[in-house]
């Protein structure tokens, strides 16, 4: 497959003509981005034998984003071989987005080792969220496999594994921002303040005088409301941070996504 080009070079037949919408036109190259979406279009030199994939993955765009793929204006499969010059249309993924029939309802998902902000945010608010910051890329696609979980990750190589059943690229370099595009993508069930920001276990509450004796004394004399997590142990009970934890759950709700 020869690297794609805006232009065909002197000479050279015009093999694709690929139109890429404006939700996915960020993951080209910067000089492909201004036409991508408009009636110019990219156009890609093809070898005539790899797959329309393929092609849409030469040119940055991960599969996991793309809903369907149009070839002169019919739904064709990522393992289809285009024809010549063929005018080639992506559709991004729908939001929310609806998931296999294999898929755990409510969905669950596992995270790569970059995005640890983002998986305390998901498990404040009680979504189920697997992380760990040493697992490795087979780690991660061997989890969500086993366990059904979708794989969230900024790595496009990560998300090109023929393996990988599936994952989405998480947009945002900010934890406010990525935790709005889960939420808006997927829609998960929110249950806040029912999972261990630290583990994922689930919490639930515990007497003080059950935990007395594991409590500061200026906890101890202040508080009465604690959660324990069932999975690793670790107290909680609405301290300093609860403020600012509660604004995040209230802005989530604000999203519109639906809870317990």
């Amino acid at each position: 497959m020869t690297r794609p080009e805006h232009r065909p070079a002197a000479g050279e037949r015009l093999r694709l003509h690929v139109h890429v919408p404006d939700e996915l036109r960020f993951f080209l190259p910067t000089r492909l981005r201004r036409r991508a979406g408009g009636q110019e279009g990219v156009y890609c030199p093809y070898d005539g034998t790899s797959s329309l994939g393929h092609v849409v993955q030469s040119l940055g765009v991960p599969l996991t984003e793309v809903a369907g793929l149009r070839a002169d204006g019919e739904p064709v499969a990522d393992s289809h071989r285009p024809a010549d010059g063929a005018h080639i249309a992506l559709v991004p993924v729908h939001r929310p987005q609806p998931l296999p029939p294999s898929a755990p309802s409510p969905p669950r998902f596992v995270l790569d080792v970059h995005l640890g902000a983002l998986a305390r945010r998901l498990r404040l608010l009680g979504v189920d969220t697997a992380y760990r910051n040493d697992a490795h890329d087979p780690e991660l696609v061997e989890q969500a496999n086993a366990e059904r979980r979708v794989l969230l990750t900024r790595d496009r190589g990560l998300l090109r594994r023929r393996t990988l059943w599936l994952g989405a690229f998480v947009r945002g370099s900010r934890a406010d921002e990525q935790t709005t595009d889960v939420l808006e993508r997927f829609d998960p069930l929110l249950a806040p303040w029912t999972r261990c920001p630290a583990c994922n276990g689930p919490l639930a509450a515990v007497a003080k005088e059950e935990i007395a004796d594991q409590l500061p004394p200026g906890t101890r004399r202040t508080y009465d409301t604690f959660t324990r997590c069932a999975s690793c142990g670790r107290l909680y009970w609405p301290g300093a941070h609860h403020a600012r934890l509660t604004a995040r759950v209230d802005a989530a709700r604000r999203r519109g996504s639906w809870f317990r």
